[in-house]
């Protein structure tokens, strides 16, 4: 038991080590690396901008549509972006940025992101990415292992099959969601007889071959906007995707799927994709997946989960459970820019089958030819960098015990933040976290005990006011700079499903403290007791 303990220890110590990166070379470039590092003695200290310097200050730094016609020193344009860029981005990596999806990275991937740029291959092709091709099929092998749970006979044979794929890489969760419903509306709609298949013939054509009025994609209402995207790129129309209402644990409602399944089949509008959703952006809850796998089973449809942010949560043994029934998906999307703390663009999606892809399967003669490993015949995207390398040097360095140490953390800290939430007299916890994120407001006790005995109509009057109080806090907190939060509308059962405003937390960073936690309800309670226009009158309202 000691030597368990003392082992874990290490792994934390060595955990919180790479988010701290080490001194950088005294140069021109190590200066910036160094400022641009998450150590807080860097170029933002303890704020999340330098300056408040509004935006539109700042477009003048950039308001010359010009290309210079005489070259600049390299030294000199640093300067150049270390003043102009670099000194008015926001510090996502500060450990008071809790109001984004976006956290701090390891160390070691600023010396890697060179290498990988150094290289610059291109994975649409093997004559491009010779190494990086496979390499990449063993990360979505990785991943569609930790989705799937297959054996290794299933990877002996498919992961570096030419003609199968057992996924693909893309630049983000969009372009990830956008593809498996691509590779779902091939396969539904594919070629028959004389019918050559929507890709050749079109969508008309493949809904009056097989006599649908219509395509529809069911979701949550807490589904991601990149399905309407999906929708409209695919042909079938914004309209097309039906936002299934939720249970007060923002969780899709089974019972109205189900019923909106059958509506839509008697009207002979196919569902082409039930979409699961495994951490919601808004609030972080996972969908009853295993129930949607059995609706998907029963009306013959394909089952999508857009787990670009929960995915990871699988690397946890702790809480892999959460996510139960992923493992029954047709496809899945995660985006390693989240939670398994790699750059931006790198998302993914894998598909259960790996003959599935061959409903996008394209090629050309000087590129893409029949038979190669060519990955590009399978992506949406052609030209692409090797972020996969990022992932595979991440999935090595930090391995999945490290991993699931980050995931444990990150829930437990958002536990410990609501708690802390709702303990306090003057805070109103609205949503608590399933994995990360959670939702709260400024409410002070003698507000919340007359929300609570209020009719409707003076309900929608507090909370009124309530939403310019949360906006006017969560605005000056940013100027400030110190800490962030963010805000969003969500719809609240027990102020009888309407939307409010609230205070929005992402806690994924490690190196985010409870002292932090603490400091940002406080700076938030200061900044309450400055407003001289909302919350004098709710005040003044409720102890009347």
């Amino acid at each position: 038991m000691a030597a368990n303990k003392r082992k874990a220890k290490a792994t934390q110590e060595s955990l919180h080590r790479i988010f701290t990166i080490p001194e950088a070379p005294d140069s021109t470039l190590g200066a910036i690396e160094k400022e641009m590092s998450q150590n807080l003695a860097g170029f933002l200290g303890n704020h999340i901008v330098a300056t408040d310097k509004p935006l539109t200050e700042i477009e003048k730094d950039f308001d010359c549509s010009s290309i210079p016609e005489d070259p600049s020193f390299v030294s000199d344009h640093m300067r150049h972006l270390l003043d102009k860029l670099v000194s008015q981005s926001v510090h996502t990596s500060s450990p008071s940025f809790i109001g984004h999806m976006t956290s701090a990275l390891p160390y070691f991937i600023l010396p890697l992101s060179k290498l990988m740029v150094g290289l610059n291959q291109n994975l649409v092709k093997v004559e491009t990415s010779k190494a990086f091709t496979p390499l990449e099929r063993q990360v979505l092998g990785m991943m569609h292992r930790l989705v799937y749970q297959d054996t290794e006979p299933f990877y002996d044979e498919w992961m570096h099959s030419a003609n199968h794929s057992l996924g693909a890489f893309c630049s983000g969760g969009t372009v990830a969601n956008i593809t498996a419903l691509w590779v779902a509306r091939n396969n539904l709609l594919k070629p028959d007889g004389d019918f050559k298949g929507i890709a050749k013939s079109g969508l008309f054509k493949a809904l009056t071959h097989y006599g649908y009025n219509g395509l529809a994609i069911l979701v949550s209402e807490r589904g991601h906007y990149s399905l309407k995207k999906s929708a409209d790129i695919l042909g079938i129309g914004e309209e097309s995707v039906v936002a299934i209402p939720t249970d007060e644990y923002n969780k899709i409602d089974c019972d109205k799927l189900r019923k909106k399944c059958e509506e839509l089949e008697a009207k002979k509008i196919k569902v082409l994709s039930i979409v699961g959703v495994a951490g919601t952006t808004e609030t972080g809850n996972v969908d009853p997946l295993d129930d949607m796998a059995d609706i998907a089973q029963e009306f013959s449809c394909n089952f999508h989960v857009d787990a670009a942010w929960g995915g990871a949560t699988l690397l946890s043994n702790k809480y892999r459970g959460i996510l139960k029934g992923i493992e029954r998906a047709d496809s899945v999307t995660i985006d390693a820019h989240k939670q398994m703390y790699v750059p931006m663009g790198a998302g993914l999606v894998v598909f259960k089958n790996p003959e599935a892809v061959a409903s996008i399967e394209h090629h050309a003669e000087y590129i893409l030819r029949k038979g190669s490993k060519d990955l590009g015949s399978h992506t949406l995207e052609g030209s692409r960098p090797g972020m996969a390398m990022l992932v595979y040097a991440s999935l090595h360095i930090i391995s999945r015990p490290g991993y699931e140490l980050l995931i444990n953390h990150s829930i437990e800290k958002a536990n410990y933040f609501a708690d802390l939430i709702d303990a306090h007299e003057d805070f109103e916890l609205i949503t608590r976290p399933e994995l990360c994120l959670l939702t709260y407001r400024f409410a002070p006790k003698v507000i919340q005990e007359y929300l609570s005995r209020a009719n409707e109509a003076e309900q929608d009057k507090i909370n009124g006011l309530l939403h310019k109080l949360t906006k006017f806090i969560q605005k000056r907190q940013r100027e400030n700079g110190k800490s962030f939060v963010s805000r969003t509308r969500i719809e609240v059962s027990r102020y009888q499903g309407k939307k409010i405003l609230v205070f929005r937390v992402v806690l994924a960073n490690p190196l985010t403290s409870k002292e932090i936690l603490s400091d940002i309800l406080a700076e938030q309670c200061e900044l309450a007791s400055e407003s001289v226009s909302f919350l004098p009158e709710l005040l003044d309202i409720c102890q009347a």
